[in-house]
Formats: C-alpha cells, sequence, structure tokens
C-alpha cells in the first residue's frame, strides 16, 4: 500500500491494544478489523465505527455514493482471493438503503465483502418506516444480522469472517443500532483471526471423476472463479496438461487459466467469445466444471444438449441445479485437484499425456482463424474509430503480466473479453450474474487497492459514466492512479436498437458531453481522442501518468458497432 497509502504520510502503528475490561463497542469492531489485517475501510459518512478504526491507522476512504462504496471493497477482496476482506461502513437509513444495488452484486457474484451498517436505536428499529438492514439484505447477503447485546459482538464479528473465508464465497451484513455503538463492550478482548478451511472431496467420488475424465474422448474443462478463491491455477494448469483437456473459463472465472497457454480456449461469455468457445463446446463429450456453479446465464456460454456434464464444486446446492451433473465432488478447487492430480499420476504416469499434440495444435488452428476473421476491425483506420481499434491498441500497451483490467457492462465487457488475453490470476477482475452500469469504477479502484505495483485499467461507456461519474473525483482524492478508458459512441450501446420507435422520434438515447473536461474539472489527468493513430501515444502518456501517482482518463470518440464474435 506504499504508494496509496503514503500520500497521506506515514502513521505510527499502533498494537493490537491490551486485553482490558472496559472499552467501547466501536472501538471493538475496530479491534477485530485490526487484528484481521483490515488495512482501510470504504464508506461514506456518518457511521461512528470509522472514526474508531481511524484510530487504529485503518485508513478510511470516502467515496461519492454507497454504492462505489461497496463496489471499491467488492474488487479488493476479488484481487485477492478473499485472503483480505474488502471492508464499508455506512450510515443507517439513507446509507443502508443505497449500498443496496453494490451488495446485491456482490452476491450474485459471490464475492466475500463485509458491510457494518448503522442504525437506529435498537427501540425504534423495527418500528415502519425506519429501515432494518438485516431483515431487507437477508436474499441477498451470506449471513445479515442486527447486533443487540454488547456481549455477542466479538464473537459475531468472528462468524462473519469465518463464513467469508470459508465455504461459497458471499457478502455478510452487520447492523450496529445506534445504543449498541455507543455501548460498552463487556468483557476482556482476546480474539484471534479467523483462518480458512478447505475440505478435500470424498475419495471415490475423486476416483470416479478421473474414471470419467480419462475415458472422455474430447473432454472440455470449465473453470470457474472457485478456482481464483481457492488460488488453485496451478492445480488447475497441471490437471489440464496431464490429461490434455482445453480449458475455457468464465466470465468469472477468467485467469485462472493463462490464456495463451496452447489449451486455452477463452472465456465463455455468452454474449461474445471467442471461436474456440463454441467449437470445442459444440465437440465436447464430456464438460467437465471446477469451481463453476454450472449457472444457466445470458453472460455464460449454454451447454449444448446431450453432454455428460461433471462438476466440483464447494457448494452442494450447486449439483444438478441448471444442468443434470452425472458425476460430482463436493470440495475445495485446490484440494479436491491435488486429489485428481495424484489420481491420474498413478494411472498414466508422472508425464501424463503431456506429449500430445492434436489438442494444441487444434486450439492453435482455430484461433488463428478467429484472429484472421476480425483482424480488419481490430486494426481499422476507420473513423468514428471501432471500439476493436481501442481493445487492440490497448492489448499493445499494456504489460499483461503487471496489469489488471475489468470493464462495465454491455459493450465494453462484449467487445473486449474475446480478445483481451489474460495471462496471469487476477489479471481481470470478471462479473457478470449482475451488471448494474458504472461499476467497473469502483471495482477497478478496489482493485488497484489490492495491487498498487500494476496497471489498472477499466474500460465503460458514456451511459456507464453518468451513473457513477463523480466518483472519478474518489480516486483523485485518495490518491488511487487508476486509468479510465471511456469509449464514447454517444448513443448508449445496444440500447438503440431495442427502442428504435422511441429513439428515432425523441433521441432518448442519444448522449452529450465532454466527459475529458469532466475529468480534468475534478482534477485528473483527461485527453479525447478522435483519430486512430492518436490512440497509442494518449494510451502512453495516460500510463505514465498513472505511474506518477495520478488518475487518468482517456474518452475515445468510437462508433457504434454491437456486432460481437459468436455472441447471442
Amino acid at each position: 500500500m506504499d504508494r496509496i497509502w503514503g500520500s497521506y504520510g506515514e502513521f505510527e502503528k499502533k498494537p493490537l491494544g491490551e486485553r482490558r475490561e472496559k472499552m467501547k463497542c466501536t472501538e471493538a469492531i475496530a479491534r477485530v478489523l485490526q487484528a484481521e489485517g483490515v488495512e482501510f475501510m470504504t464508506c461514506f459518512p456518518l457511521n461512528p465505527i470509522i472514526d474508531a478504526a481511524a484510530a487504529l491507522n485503518i485508513r478510511p476512504l470516502v467515496a461519492r455514493t454507497e454504492r462505489v462504496v461497496v463496489n471499491m471493497a467488492d474488487g479488493f477482496s476479488r484481487m485477492t482471493s478473499g485472503r483480505r476482506i474488502g471492508v464499508s461502513a455506512v450510515q443507517y437509513g439513507a446509507g443502508s438503503e443505497n449500498a443496496f444495488a453494490g451488495v446485491a452484486q456482490a452476491y450474485g457474484d459471490s464475492t466475500p465483502l463485509l458491510v457494518l451498517a448503522g442504525a437506529s436505536e435498537g427501540a425504534s428499529l423495527s418500528i415502519p418506516p425506519n429501515f432494518k438492514a438485516s431483515r431487507n439484505y437477508r436474499h441477498i447477503t451470506k449471513w445479515s444480522e442486527t447486533v443487540t447485546d454488547p456481549r455477542r459482538l466479538v464473537q459475531m464479528m468472528q462468524h462473519a469472517f469465518a463464513l467469508m473465508r470459508s465455504g461459497k464465497s458471499g457478502p455478510v451484513l452487520l447492523e450496529f443500532p445506534s445504543d449498541i455503538m455507543a455501548a460498552e463492550c463487556p468483557g476482556r478482548f482476546d480474539y484471534r483471526p479467523q483462518r480458512r478451511f478447505s475440505p478435500s472431496g470424498d475419495d471415490g467420488d475423486v476416483r470416479e471423476a478421473v474414471d470419467v475424465l480419462l475415458a472422455a474422448r474430447r473432454p472440455v474443462i470449465v473453470a470457474g472463479q472457485g478456482v481464483i478463491y481457492a488460488e488453485a491455477w496451478e492445480e488447475l494448469k497441471e490437471l489440464a496438461e496431464l490429461v490434455q483437456a482445453p480449458v475455457m473459463s468464465s466470465l468469472n472465472g477468467k485467469g485462472a487459466f493463462p490464456e495463451n497457454h496452447p489449451l486455452a480456449l477463452g472465456t465463455a461469455n455468452g454474449f461474445s467469445r471467442p471461436k474456440t468457445v463454441d467449437h470445442f463446446l459444440g465437440k465436447a463429450d464430456l464438460v467437465f466444471g471446477i469451481g463453476t456453479s454450472f449457472t444457466k446465464s445470458k453472460f455464460i456460454t449454454p451447454i449444448p444438449e446431450g453432454k455428460t456434464i461433471a462438476q466440483v464444486t464447494l457448494e452442494e446446492s450447486d449439483i444438478s441445479k441448471d444442468y443434470p451433473t452425472s458425476y460430482g465432488v463436493i470440495g475445495d478447487a485446490k484440494a479436491v485437484m491435488s486429489q485428481m492430480i495424484g489420481e491420474v499420476k498413478k494411472r498414466l504416469g508422472e508425464n501424463g499425456r503431456r506429449d500430445g499434440v492434436a489438442v494444441p495444435e487444434e486450439v492453435r488452428s482455430v484461433k488463428r482463424d478467429f484472429l484472421k476473421a476480425w483482424m480488419a476491425r481490430l486494426t481499422s483506420e476507420k473513423e468514428p474509430i471501432s471500439p476493436y481499434r481501442v481493445i487492440w491498441e490497448l492489448i499493445q500497451a499494456v504489460n499483461p503480466q503487471r496489469t489488471v483490467v475489468t470493464h462495465d457492462s454491455g459493450c465494453p465487457r462484449d467487445q473486449l473479453v474475446p480478445f483481451y488475453e489474460t495471462v496471469v490470476p487476477h489479471g481481470y477482475v470478471g462479473w457478470g450474474k449482475s451488471t448494474p452500469l458504472g461499476s467497473s469504477l469502483g471495482l477497478i479502484m478496489g482493485a488497484k487497492l489490492a495491487r498498487p505495483d500494476w496497471l489498472a485499467v477499466h474500460l465503460m461507456g458514456e451511459a456507464a459514466f453518468g451513473m457513477v461519474g463523480m466518483d472519478f473525483e474518489t480516486a483523485v482524492r485518495n490518491r488511487i492512479p487508476i486509468l479510465t478508458i471511456l469509449v464514447n459512441n454517444g448513443v448508449m450501446g445496444g440500447y438503440t436498437k431495442k427502442q428504435p420507435i422511441a429513439t428515432e422520434l425523441f433521441g432518448i438515447h442519444r448522449l452529450s458531453g465532454h466527459y475529458a473536461k469532466v475529468a480534468e474539472a475534478l482534477g485528473g489527468y483527461g485527453e479525447r481522442i478522435e483519430k486512430a493513430a492518436d490512440i497509442k501515444p494518449a494510451l502512453q502518456r495516460a500510463i505514465s501518468v498513472t505511474e506518477a501517482g495520478n488518475p487518468a482518463f482517456l474518452e475515445i470518440i468510437t462508433a457504434e458497432e454491437a456486432d460481437f464474435p459468436g455472441g447471442q
């Protein structure tokens, strides 16, 4: 955190504190966070927990809106595989209400994060119309509860971290009535950080899964974000190489397998995807999911009928949820793949089928044809600029080993994902089950906080900027040097085609504005690009700005291109 935190000056670290009999509940909460290694808290005042945490050198990061507050914590947790938990504090009533969209998105994508919500005093909390967060958040959190007894506070905090670190990930909300926060927390403060537990699979289930994997003539592995949260990317690579099975990822799992690997098929985004995904999925006789829920969604390529499906998942409710699962293993992706690797080596030897060349050559051939078919758009000189030219120039400009990229929903996602190869874990922040416009800004700020030594880039459209644009100032004020690329076609992407009569008669989807000037007015570096030849030098200048510790903003005027490779 030196680059970001250091800009505010170094503070003398305070010890966890003596084990004493009396302290306020807010201090007890802050000491739990400190014991868990929390370095900062995204927040929007007022909440007494913020001051208590700041007194222990937990840095408050104040954003403009509660949704962005939660998105920042979300991006931080994703970037650390949940090993370090993003924490948000919001005030009672309106604060809790406004955070709802961010928490709903985290729940859809199974992101572990902790929301500390203020509340009215306990006696009035259940009286309408007072907003009771614990009740209203119950369906979009892994656990949502009100702390009603100071004697239970520390244990409830520990339970919250236990839930976020083990089992299927998800957000947790704890609500603190004002009288509870002001009360004394009785007993001696004695807290130990909560560790993560990684259950192995049943040995018989593992052997059966290996049986079907080795017997398959054309297996395809689908890697989900469970691989990323288990930090099981090395095991996935070894298993795929041993059995010579090509690997595709879900949107949330992008980065679990290096996409420049000879067995990599790319990302199976339902709206757009490389040709390799459809080619191999169509021919597969076994679809083997690892760390994926196999949820049917517009954001994941559907599995064709008639395929045998096997699944490794930490969550038993994923089995046969949307597809009939013939073979299942319940367990942590890293632990189960370690078991599978051992079983494969027993049967095939240490080298397995690594000498095989047929599958990698087929992958290479299909990928080559795919890129050839799209290269004219990727390198187009036309004006307005093709958004695919923007993607291509970005690919050339960054070091993928030390860059994290994300995007907003809609066209930026569907144009970027098929072409941008993620080659290292966390080189991409994936999200897809819930897609509120504007989320990429908070997510990329959180990612940058987690990896301040990496370049952090996000793509968004003008409609998304309209949702959260003022929070670019949050990056400026908090010295979070991100690179924002706004791809501006002026027509809200694909929405124009969905309501053609209203658009033609009233122009309802046509937007105006000079967004680079807005970014400059908010204190960042801003530049507007209208010629394809100017993209490369503008990217170089913007990256230099971020390396100097300041946020940069490029507004690129593009054509509307709603045609996506392989999309629906």
